[in-house]
């Protein structure tokens, strides 16, 4: 059951809006130009009022068949954290409050984090993600344990050749549940939690073992497949994060980033990484890749504030949607500790 709204839509568009303005114009950097205009704003606070309303009582959401799932409800909790809120603090506090505790009450004797009704590691990596950066900025002490436990079966589960895969075991490995894994192993570094240089290292080797030289994109599988613009943005996003900011696979994966920008399979998953991936690039290339992002975006927002492109069986939901695509509109508000330069 959705949670009934506690103001009137425009009250709470309006209180929103005001404090959204407020967090972009204190969270700017100077070496970082690119803010969040009236349209983007207001298009991101209709885009959260309208996640809110989409809570389950327990705290977490649902999207389509993925019921009270651990993945959607943490790309939720990261879309009202992207623009500040957290337990006690921002007009969706609350919502923040109750989606941790789902996830925190979602984790297994061993440390996964899927719950009663399942899931798999791109699910366990989500919640670990949103639980460390929550952690990160709060310091809460119920999260210490949890998120520990979480990391280091991360850190177990790692195969041979340094990847991940759906389970959680050490036993094949592709690129996209391995970079999901990385960037909750980054989150928890950020957040002060140990994690082996060595895991990183071998997970980095992996990727980098994805990469096609001639096409300038990152495969599915070492020397599998062909090159697609989600795993591109997700493999230049993990390159910046671990410090790979002279890797010699980031220009061409760039330009083959710009060359696809529209790409129709995972869209919505691929810009989660992209926007973050041009914006550790910075400068020029930043600037105009937010700008075409705010204007391929806004348009496509639904009358009721959601985001539901329907045109790839890839894309989950509204939620997901909705929520990712809050989360790249406020990529210059600079609020998520993993994503800023």
């Amino acid at each position: 059951m959705a949670m009934t709204k506690r103001n009137s839509i425009s009250t709470r568009l309006f209180l929103l809006v005001s404090l959204a303005c407020l967090f972009a114009t204190t969270s700017t950097r100077a070496d970082n130009p690119v803010q969040m205009d009236d349209a983007t704003k207001k298009a991101v606070a209709r885009g959260l009022e309208w996640i809110a309303s989409r809570q389950n009582t327990d705290g977490s959401f649902t999207d389509g068949s993925y019921s009270h799932n651990t993945a959607v409800t943490s790309f939720a909790m990261l879309a009202f954290m992207s623009q500040g809120h957290l337990p006690n603090q921002g007009l969706y506090g609350p919502e923040v409050a109750k989606a941790a505790r789902f996830l925190m009450a979602s984790q297994r004797s061993d440390g996964y984090l899927v719950g009663s009704r399942g899931g798999n590691m791109y699910c366990h990596a989500m919640a670990t993600l949103a639980l460390c950066e929550l952690y990160g900025q709060t310091g809460d002490d119920e999260l210490k344990p949890v998120v520990k436990k979480a990391v280091d079966l991360i850190v177990k589960c790692q195969n041979p050749q340094g990847g991940w895969r759906y389970e959680p075991a050490p036993t094949g490995a592709d690129i996209s549940v391995t970079i999901m894994q990385v960037m909750a192993l980054r989150a928890g570094k950020n957040a002060g939690l140990h994690v082996p240089d060595a895991t990183l290292k071998k997970a980095i080797d992996y990727i980098k073992s994805c990469y096609v030289p001639s096409v300038g994109g990152f495969t599915y599988q070492p020397r599998s497949g062909t090159p697609g613009f989600a795993r591109t943005a997700a493999g230049v996003c993990v390159l910046f994060l671990t410090g790979e900011y002279n890797a010699k696979e980031i220009p061409k994966a760039i330009e083959y980033l710009k060359n696809n920008f529209e790409a129709h399979q995972h869209f919505f998953y691929g810009h989660y990484y992209a926007s973050h991936a041009m914006h550790q690039v910075g400068g020029k290339e930043w600037e105009d890749w937010y700008r075409r992002s705010v204007k391929f975006f806004l348009p496509q927002q639904s009358a009721d504030g959601s985001w539901n492109r329907s045109t790839s069986r890839h894309e989950v939901g509204p939620v997901y949607q909705t929520s990712i695509a809050c989360i790249v509109l406020s990529v210059p508000a600079n609020y998520l500790p993993i994503f800023v330069r």
